[in-house]
């Protein structure tokens, strides 16, 4: 009767492009077909929904999809845009289970696994569940305009258009990935695991590098990201899908083993501060 409970997904310390990337693969078979039976607001997220809650009743999910580290609910008349923000999670709850402290938006649902509650649940409320027209919408121009492209999609993320787009730069090459300009959803995990398979140190200026080692990055960026989705994302505390948590982190090279010894050279794994984000990186492995 009920579509799915205890489905949930919150990474930390915040979910980059894969826990994005996961959540809608393990959402989309559950809410795609489901009709909206009525919507709860809790208290205010990082930007507010945009319509009344009665124009959300009746509609129909069609499609969930992702651009960057947004989720995309396609309805018959219009769209909702998703982002988890720094601390946010999504859930498919009992359709009548009371809301917590830290849950700000429900959309209740009925299709054709029963009926259940999409739950956004948000300590920090720095996400956000907005209602746009269409893409065409302002303020989905506002959101989505300024990204980069889609690293996992062949045809958007190109090693001539990444060339280019590094071209220049003066900014350390790791808050450059980090930026979402000229390639979208590269957080803090992926952005050091990605240089360290690239052979690049995070402090090497974006546009010095050459066109061998632009290759080698945009490679690793694919390879890494694409790596972190199969696994399940990263759970560095508690993300997890029906308590089957994400793997990735197990793997990591560099990421959260400060101190540690290379598993290439052995050398010791360091960590400085890159624009407030902590850097892990091998400085042996690892050249400017």
């Amino acid at each position: 009767m009920i579509i799915a409970t205890g489905i949930s997904f919150s990474p930390k310390p915040m979910p980059e492009l894969p826990e994005v990337e996961v959540t809608r693969q393990r959402l989309a078979a559950r809410v795609e077909g489901a009709l909206v039976t009525g919507c709860r607001v809790g208290k205010p997220l990082r930007w507010p929904l945009g319509c009344d809650l009665r124009l959300l009743t009746g509609r129909r999910v069609l499609t969930l999809s992702r651009r960057g580290k947004y989720l995309l609910m396609h309805l018959d008349a219009g769209l909702l845009l998703w982002h988890l923000g720094m601390s946010g999670s999504l859930a498919l709850a009992e359709p009548d289970s009371p809301a917590g402290p830290h849950d700000h938006f429900d959309l209740r649902l009925s299709g054709p696994f029963g009926n259940a509650c999409l739950r956004l649940t948000d300590p920090r409320r720095f996400g956000a569940v907005v209602h746009v027209t269409g893409l065409d919408d302002p303020r989905a121009q506002r959101l989505l305009g300024g990204l980069g492209p889609e690293p996992l999609a062949e045809e958007d993320f190109t090693v001539g258009g990444f060339r280019r787009a590094l071209a220049g730069r003066r900014l350390a090459i790791k808050p450059a990935l980090m930026a979402g300009d000229m390639v979208v959803g590269v957080g803090n995990i992926y952005a050091c695991e990605a240089l360290f398979r690239a052979r690049i140190a995070p402090q090497a200026a974006a546009g010095s590098l050459g066109a061998a080692r632009v290759t080698r990055l945009h490679a690793a960026v694919r390879e890494v990201l694409a790596e972190a989705v199969r696994r399940g994302g990263s759970s560095l505390r508690d993300f997890s899908v029906n308590g089957v948590a994400g793997h990735y982190q197990e793997s990591a090279a560099v990421y959260g083993r400060a101190g540690e010894p290379c598993r290439d050279c052995g050398a010791t794994i360091r960590l400085i501060r890159q624009g407030q984000r902590s850097t892990f990186y091998c400085p042996k492995c690892q050249k400017r």
